[in-house]
């Protein structure tokens, strides 16, 4: 889980939230309304954004996901996997209290599998 998050709010140019995605090399952002999620933008939903000409001018809120899943911290890795295989996505908001605290990736899942999975001395 990766607890150096990227924030956006609804209202950000999507252009605006490209760019820091880009310059963090993060594939999702978290879309917050106070301190509180709302949604998640991820790198597909600005494809579909530039895909269909929907860039210029338009705000994180319109390209984002609402309301996505999310699991807590005491959930296990393989929780998470099942959550993010079913749902067909690749970033998972991890919530305490209700309140955003980290991002689980398909990467970070591949990187405990492949931890658990190496032979011992490499």
């Amino acid at each position: 889980m990766s607890t150096r998050l990227l924030t956006v709010d609804a209202a950000m140019l999507l252009e605006e939230a490209a760019a820091k995605m880009h310059e963090r090399g993060v594939g999702a952002a978290l879309v917050l309304t106070g301190d509180r999620l709302s949604g998640i933008l991820t790198e597909r939903d600005v494809l579909r954004a530039v895909a269909t000409g929907g860039v210029a001018g338009t705000r994180v809120g319109a390209w984002m996901t609402p309301d996505p899943e999310t699991i807590e911290p005491d959930d296990s890795s393989g929780h998470a996997a099942a959550v993010m295989i079913h749902g067909g996505f690749r970033h998972l908001p991890v919530l305490e209290g209700g309140r955003p605290i980290g991002i689980v990736s398909i990467r970070d899942l591949m990187r405990v599998t492949i931890d658990d999975e190496a032979p011992r001395g490499v």
